[in-house]
């Protein structure tokens, strides 16, 4: 299945809207940095969560570098959600300087 993805630059445009991100890595990856807002769901989670998945918005899915956030999505898409990859992942949003938070929320 392809995969619609989303930059990070553009990724930014979608949050200062109110988008919905997800973030599958493992918690102690996510306590490490993160998108402001961010919702953790680990990837071995999303089967479980999947009702916490809006079925009426697009949901920005993203992991360390956009491998299993890629997994996630199709996953996703193959049950009707309308969820869209992050390319490159935090690395990518790290890497355009954009901030990030840390720890435990």
């Amino acid at each position: 299945m392809n995969v619609p993805t989303i930059s990070v630059d553009n990724l930014a445009d979608q949050i200062a809207g109110g988008a919905l991100v997800v973030d599958v890595r493992e918690t102690e990856e996510w306590e490490q940095g993160r998108i402001r807002g961010a919702t953790l769901i680990p990837l071995g989670e999303v089967v479980a969560r999947f009702d916490e998945f809006p079925s009426d918005n697009p949901v920005y899915v993203m992991c360390r570098s956009g491998v299993r956030s890629a997994d996630a999505c199709e996953y996703l898409r193959s049950r009707g959600i309308d969820a869209i990859n992050v390319a490159g992942g935090i690395l990518a949003w790290v890497d355009s300087d954009r901030e990030i938070e840390r720890g435990a929320r």
